[in-house]
């Protein structure tokens, strides 16, 4: 019998690689000797790409091996989303790993818009980590067209970064100088990396590449204290030793460096640099839009990708690097042909801006390389096809016959394993419920590690891997949703993380405050929010709300005390009438306003208490079903769409009378939650009267309903003065 607990950690005993002595990762002609080893500098391997999500389990096992050698492993991959879904599929099978993405610019070559800050924060937190002599990044994850940029050299990324220290000693002008030189931005609330607030002895700053802003407390010219806090409350979280400060932008901005832009424009670029805005911005401390693509005018020389990584790193070419490197160049040449007679923005060949194929190949031929390419790799195989037949009397017909196949035990063949994976907690649920009913035993498993180290044959859990695969060697299936639902036409491949809001939600954080905002606090009536102040009350630097009421009096409340804090719903924020402290104006409202709740709270009650004693018909319908249903809706719900349908769903087989109301602005998909319900109520046998205000409209929702119960042995008719008596 197999051992999976430690197919893990296993170093790669049934892979075949063959040395190649072409740089062509789309090689076919092969030569050498095979080897169980990673590549010297110098050698290539070549191996057939693995299917599904079987390159990021490989490539981990590359990765596992050459850390235990101190060696770095770099992957360029052939397509943009490759990359991004290799960062987490990486992660997956051995969180143990550091891995970081370089992420793309997200900019078309020219363009006259920079990129954003974030990714601008987690490209410099990559480079810094690059530019350290023992850096701790096991696998470094780029798409080919990213690994072509030209680079700022790894020296200004060290240069310009410098510590904050507890006790170490702060000016603060000179200080908001030195920031804004390294293109951080001076805001009045720090909630984006690359910006800094100076409010007194209190300095927020948001370095690029970090998780969390931090506040420095200045005692004086002392920094007395450092904690981090949350960008979106506000609220301090924990103290912390020392503050690193990345340089806000991938170039310098200071004196020395404007004069050596515009001396550079001045000898490599033709015409009078008096009629570009670019150079004329440059020379008053603005960075234009787009300013990154005149990169070489900030630096004597620039850097490459390689110019970062250990001279033992293994390159890992993953898909065809060539072709996707080649479409590159010909769509940004002929950009370049088109965008460079402009003579007020005047641009750089694409030769100082990017490596074309040649010169990354021929620099990549001083590493080990390991190529990923077509062909068949025999250690690995596709999956079956699998997908949920919604219709059928048992929807999992396919994959309980793949499991009870794939598990059972054979001549001189041990019992194979099952994972299966579901894109997300909800979609797990969904799919849990869906095994459950139909009598297929699983257990859950909260990661890969714990399914290995387990004894289950068929496991169920939550991963960001896009496709399944077979490993033979361990006898390992890992299905995914791409296998279960293959044939829904509204299966999203590339994940978007989604946001859950919360329509009840009042004041929750200080983001949603701005200076001058009328706000209702719960003792003292409604004031104005002038902003944030800390105060030293005995204890320590409290921070406090600052809010002023008539008279222009004064109230400081602590920022813990937030949740007194309410929005204002007049009509007119700017004409909020603002209470006056210690009035009893505020307290004789409140207490005429609680009059009127507490009729209508009882009026309520007696309602919901007739409500709650009448019983419902508590809906029965199959999920399956419902999803299969949903399949016709040809777009992607909406976070809180497909809110709206849970929640009337849930209210449908709960079994007591709904009380819910669905409000959304035109085409923002009520009727698709008018659809599901009703599909659920014909599910159970019941009959479904739609409500319109007009002819036209019934008309309109009578042939979508049509059209989407097309498939489905409903009868749908439409009541209104086009239909005759008889019908």
């Amino acid at each position: 019998m197999t051992d999976f607990g430690s197919v893990r950690n296993a170093r790669l005993p049934f892979f075949v690689t063959e040395e190649v002595s072409t740089l062509s990762p789309a090689a076919s002609s092969v030569s050498g000797t095979a080897s169980q080893t990673l590549p010297s500098a110098g050698a290539r391997f070549a191996l057939a790409r693995p299917p599904g999500s079987g390159d990021a389990w490989l490539i981990s096992q590359f990765v596992a091996q050459a850390r235990e050698t101190r060696r770095m492993m770099l992957v360029v991959s052939a397509d943009a989303l490759d990359a991004q879904r290799l960062v987490d599929e990486i992660n997956y099978f051995d969180p143990s790993l550091v891995v970081r993405p370089l992420p793309d610019w997200e900019t078309l070559p020219y363009d006259t818009l920079s990129p954003h800050q974030d990714l601008v924060s987690e490209r410099l937190e990559t480079l810094y980590r690059l530019s350290q002599p023992q850096s701790e990044i096991d696998v470094l994850v780029v798409s080919a067209t990213s690994a072509l940029y030209r680079l700022a050299p790894s020296q200004y990324v060290a240069g310009h970064t410098f510590f904050f220290t507890q006790g170490q000693t702060v000016h603060a002008e000179p200080l908001r100088a030195q920031l804004v030189f390294a293109g951080y931005q001076h805001v009045s609330q720090v909630v984006a990396p690359g910006e800094f607030a100076i409010r007194g002895g209190l300095i927020d700053l948001f370095p690029m590449g970090s998780a969390l802003p931090f506040r420095l407390d200045l005692f004086g010219d002392q920094l007395d204290t450092i904690r981090a806090f949350d960008p979106d409350t506000q609220r301090g979280l924990y103290p912390v030793p020392e503050v690193r400060l990345l340089p806000g932008r991938e170039f310098p901005i200071d004196e020395a460096a404007r004069q050596g832009f515009r001396r550079r424009w001045r000898e490599r670029i033709e015409g009078d640099p008096s009629r570009s805005s670019v150079y004329k911005d440059i020379g008053i401390g603005i960075a234009s839009a787009g300013i990154e693509y005149y990169l070489p005018l900030f630096f004597d020389q620039t850097a490459t990708l390689f110019d970062y990584l250990p001279a033992d790193t293994i390159v890992v070419l993953h898909g065809p690097i060539d072709a996707a490197m080649a479409r590159f160049w010909n769509e940004t040449n002929e950009r370049y042909r088109f965008l460079s007679r402009d003579v007020t923005r005047p641009i750089m060949p694409p030769a100082d801006l990017f490596l074309d194929a040649e010169g990354f190949f021929t620099r990549a031929r001083d590493y080990g390389r390991i190529s990923l390419g077509e062909g068949l790799h025999e250690d690995f195989a596709a999956l079956p096809q699998l997908s949920i037949e919604r219709r059928a009397d048992i929807p999992i017909t396919r994959l309980r016959g793949f499991v009870d196949k794939f598990i059972s035990e054979g001549p001189g063949q041990p019992h194979g394993r099952v994972l299966i994976v579901a894109d997300s907690a909800g979609r797990r649920e969904t799919i849990s419920q869906m095994l459950t009913e139909y009598q297929l035993p699983f257990a859950d498993n909260a990661d890969f590690g714990a399914f290995l180290a387990s004894d289950a044959k068929v496991g169920l859990g939550v991963a960001p891997l896009h496709e399944g695969f077979v490993l033979h060697p361990a006898s390992l299936a890992i299905v995914t949703e791409t296998e279960l639902y293959a044939a829904s036409p509204r299966r999203l491949r590339g994940r978007q993380r989604e946001r859950a809001s919360n329509v009840e939600a009042m004041i929750r954080d200080l983001a949603e405050l701005r200076v001058g905002d009328p706000v209702v606090h719960v003792e003292h009536g409604i004031g104005r929010y002038l902003g944030l102040q800390s105060m030293d009350m005995g204890s320590g630097p409290t921070e406090f709300l600052h809010l002023e009421y008539a008279n222009e009096t004064t109230l400081y409340v602590p920022v813990a005390q937030l949740h007194l804090i309410g929005r204002y719903s007049g009509a007119d924020p700017d004409a909020a009438p603002l209470h006056h402290l210690g009035s009893g104006d505020w307290d004789r409202a409140r207490r005429k306003a609680a009059k009127q709740v507490r009729d209508t709270a009882a009026e309520l009650l007696n309602l919901y208490a007739l409500r709650a004693a009448r019983k419902g018909h508590p809906f029965q319908f199959k999920q399956h079903d419902v999803e299969a249903f949903a399949e016709g809706f040809p777009f992607e719900e909406t976070t809180d769409q497909k809110a709206a349908i849970e929640a009337v769903l849930k209210d449908m087989s709960a079994g007591f009378p709904m009380d819910r109301l669905v409000c959304g602005d035109v085409g923002f998909g009520k009727t698709e939650v008018a659809l599901r319900a009703a599909f659920a109520a014909v599910a159970d046998g019941k009959q479904v009267a739609v409500l319109c205000p007009t002819t036209l409209l019934a008309e309109q929702h009578m042939q979508t309903f049509r059209d989407r119960f097309n498939d489905w042995p409903v009868r749908i008719a439409e009541l209104s003065r086009f239909r005759s008596s008889k019908e």
